[in-house]
């Protein structure tokens, strides 16, 4: 190849590929040096160089100076340029690799081209990713020639080409489109500090203000809640709550499990639990549906949070002194120390750091290890007999179910037996009504 005609496929491919010229003189070098080894033998030590200014190649086999017209004239065209082509298109796989790979996280904006099953794939300029069933948001259907916005959630080397996976489920689209609608977020007057998400549903977006003139949760809302509406709308409805986040727990875990109200936070720190007492009025709430909103608040706060009532709190005291006090080396003043820092059940229990056991009672690494143990053991049994009472409840709903089915059967079929006999009374009567008349006409 000549020294112009090198330069020229190299400014080329640049302009073309949008790949930076140095990668594209060291695919060339690799792919002489591969057409070279071919003619010559894999043994031979051979090294290429490209001039990057005037395109000269010069090179040496086996130490040995290789002079250009022998570098022109031995090389296989086709295969070089086989090999060329290879080496170009692994570097505009790697270019391309790069390039996403640095935008992991960050949201793109694509245009629906085609469906493989419940897979979409999206184009991103000049190259496609996908957007699979399992990071798609539950209940979204896209069209072709849809825009949709997404994160990009994977990148990774497929061959000779980039596999580039999307994803609308992760906190990170949360957090872009807040980044996007709101200004004070971009600026950096509000920042984010926690997201939890359960996609499709419900979302907690915990954020905090560095200026105190800038209130942070009515800024995210916005005016008459124009903010916040764009957001949901782009998530296909879901719900977001807006947290003010605290770096005091007893500030924020009441924050999170809005809007519930919360009477008291106790903070278990060698569980890192929260118990949170509520009335019984808000309980229901505080739980949110299946278990959502404190799902959701454990996750924002970083926090194992359980919700309960002053009563249960105590009777779960009560229980839990009762059933250390009864394991062999647990004495109840331990006991008490014991629930004091909330654990409150044998499973607890059996989680606990042995030196922390053995600081608070006094005891033994023996000891300890048999107090485990047992607290193992009987976290066991609890477990299976709490399985027990869960199948015995569902037979019971069945049971009920079958009853209420039954009884809504038999009323059916009495009203309709009802119906029917009150239908062949009205025809009686009519019948003994015309008959009269016909008697009276005769008279």
């Amino acid at each position: 190849m000549k020294p112009e005609e090198i330069l020229r496929i190299v400014d080329a491919i640049h302009r073309d590929k949008n790949i930076d010229k140095e990668i594209v003189f060291q695919a060339i070098e690799a792919a002489l040096v591969t057409a070279l080894q071919r003619q010559y033998g894999e043994e031979s030590q051979i090294t290429i160089a490209i001039d990057r200014a005037d395109g000269k190649v010069t090179g040496s086999r086996d130490g040995v100076e290789l002079d250009t017209q022998e570098l022109s004239g031995r090389i296989g065209a086709q295969t070089a340029k086989q090999v060329i082509i290879q080496k170009i298109r692994e570097a505009e796989r790697d270019a391309i690799h790069d390039e996403f790979e640095e935008q992991i996280g960050q949201m793109v904006s694509g245009v629906v081209a085609r469906f493989e099953g419940a897979t979409a794939t999206v184009t991103l300029g000049a190259t496609e990713a996908i957007l699979p069933r399992s990071e798609q948001i539950p209940g979204e259907s896209y069209h072709p020639n849809e825009r949709i916005r997404a994160t990009i959630f994977e990148v990774r080397k497929v061959g000779s080409r980039v596999k580039i996976i999307l994803s609308r489920i992760r906190p990170q689209l949360v957090q872009r489109l807040f980044e996007q609608e709101i200004p004070e977020i971009a600026d950096g007057v509000i920042e984010i500090r926690a997201i939890s998400r359960e996609p499709g549903y419900r979302s907690k977006v915990a954020v905090i203000s560095s200026d105190s003139r800038v209130d942070c949760v009515g800024a995210c809302v916005g005016v008459r809640g124009n903010r916040i509406k764009n957001i949901v709308e782009e998530l296909g409805g879901e719900r977001i709550d807006i947290v003010r986040w605290s770096d005091d727990l007893q500030v924020l875990v009441p924050n999170a499990l809005q809007p519930a109200e919360v009477d008291e936070v106790i903070l278990c720190q060698m569980l890192g639990r929260g118990i949170v007492l509520v009335r019984e009025d808000q309980l229901s709430l505080a739980i949110g549906r299946r278990g959502q909103n404190v799902r959701l608040a454990s996750k924002l706060c970083g926090w194992d949070i359980e919700i309960m009532t002053r009563e249960e709190l105590d009777q779960q005291i009560e229980r839990a002194v009762t059933g250390f006090s009864s394991i062999e080396g647990l004495d109840e003043s331990v006991a008490e120390r014991l629930v004091g820092e909330g654990f409150l059940s044998y499973d607890d229990l059996s989680v606990i750091e042995p030196d922390d056991l053995m600081e608070m009672g006094g005891l033994s690494a023996e000891q300890v290890d048999a107090i485990v143990a047992e607290a193992e053991r009987r976290a066991q049994l609890a477990e299976v007999a709490a399985a027990d009472e869960r199948r015995k409840q569902r037979e019971q709903e069945r049971i009920d179910k079958a009853t209420a089915e039954a009884d809504a059967a038999e009323a059916a079929a009495k009203q309709a037996a009802g119906e029917a006999a009150g239908e062949v009374a009205g025809d009686v009567d009519a019948v003994a009504s015309g008959g009269g008349s016909v008697s009276d006409g005769g008279a």
